[in-house]
């Protein structure tokens, strides 16, 4: 039965490392967790199942939420436009034009429905900084507007806890956590078993070995 009384949250899961650690850092936060996972047409479709896996090991609940990009415009949504092997210089072909935003948006609405009182998203700057929608001062804009934009009188939190941390301090965390990083996959490419070579795989691996631990999907 579900307690009332417990402060819930709304948590963005994509099924790699980062969200799985926001997950398990939320739960640790004593948040009751419901998982958000989208399905938008990603090329790397293992993820979904990766997150579904994830939910379960966290026990809590979560819904797939299939969305629509029939624009395309992002290497994760088209397939003909390849998916790099090396290390991009600005922003990468693999950014999804307004990704976050929708994804935010959804979030918020599930929040205010439900009467979630946070939102947890696993993204970070420091890899990513060619993402836009990745960087601080987009969190802190789109803060604002949700803090103005919704109904419910009651603030709803949207807390970005790994935006300022690199990768090996994120899988540092993780695994004090217990996040079963097994269960993960950080990988841009539709293959059954990551590629290990694309920007997701390479910032992967190079977390790890950062952080002194071995990658148990691996």
């Amino acid at each position: 039965m579900k307690n009332k009384s417990a402060k819930t949250a709304v948590v963005l899961l994509s099924g790699g490392l980062d969200s799985a650690t926001a997950l398990y850092l939320a739960k640790a936060r004593g948040y009751q967790c419901q998982a958000l996972i989208f399905d938008y047409g990603q090329r790397h479709r293992e993820e979904i199942s990766c997150a579904v896996k994830l939910a379960r090991a966290a026990g809590c609940a979560y819904r797939i939420l299939k969305v629509n990009f029939p624009w395309k415009g992002s290497a994760l949504l088209d397939k003909k436009i390849r998916v790099p092997e090396r290390i991009s210089k600005g922003i990468p072909v693999t950014y999804v034009p307004g990704r976050n935003i929708i994804f935010l948006s959804f979030a918020l609405s599930l929040a205010e429905v439900t009467g979630a009182r946070a939102i947890f998203i696993g993204v970070h700057s420091q890899d990513y900084s060619g993402y836009p929608d990745c960087r601080p001062e987009f969190f802190e804009a789109f803060v604002k507007m949700a803090g103005v934009g919704l109904a419910t009188k009651k603030k709803i939190k949207i807390i970005a806890p790994l935006l300022r941390m690199r990768k090996a301090q994120i899988i540092r965390l993780g695994n004090k956590l217990g996040v079963p990083f097994a269960l993960s996959r950080s990988c841009y490419r539709e293959t059954k078993a990551p590629c290990g070579k694309c920007d997701s795989c390479h910032y992967r691996a190079k977390g790890f070995q950062e952080a002194g631990l071995k990658d148990p999907a691996v």
